[in-house]
C-alpha cells in the first residue's frame, strides 16, 4: 500500500473526483481531499492511497504536473507523518 499527497488541486475537486482521476492506475483504498475544519472548504491538497505499490507509482509518473479541474497538480509519495516530527514534538521550551 502507498500514499501519495496531491497539491495544488482546485477548491472544487471532491473526494469523488480525486478518486475518479486516479482510478485508472489501479485500486484505490481511499481518496481524501483535506478541507478546512472551520469553513468546510477544500484546503487545496488531499491524499490518495493506492492498494499496490505499482498502481501508486504509475500515477506519479503520469499525474504530477497533469492537468485536473483546471489546475496543474503536484504529486508525490506522502511523507510517514511520524519521519517529519524528528522526534522533537515531545521537548518543552524552557522557561
Amino acid at each position: 500500500m502507498k500514499k501519495l499527497f496531491v497539491g495544488g488541486l482546485s477548491w472544487g475537486t471532491t473526494d469523488e473526483g480525486l478518486h475518479q482521476a486516479f482510478s485508472r492506475f489501479g485500486e484505490i483504498v481511499e481518496a481524501k481531499v483535506i478541507t478546512d475544519r472551520d469553513t468546510g472548504r477544500s484546503r487545496g491538497f488531499g491524499f490518495v492511497t493506492f492498494a499496490a505499490d505499482e498502481g501508486a507509482d504509475q500515477a506519479i509518473a503520469e499525474m504530477d504536473g497533469a492537468q485536473l479541474d483546471g489546475r496543474t497538480i503536484k504529486v508525490n509519495e506522502a511523507e510517514n507523518q511520524g519521519a517529519r516530527r524528528g522526534g522533537h514534538g515531545s521537548f518543552r521550551r524552557r522557561r
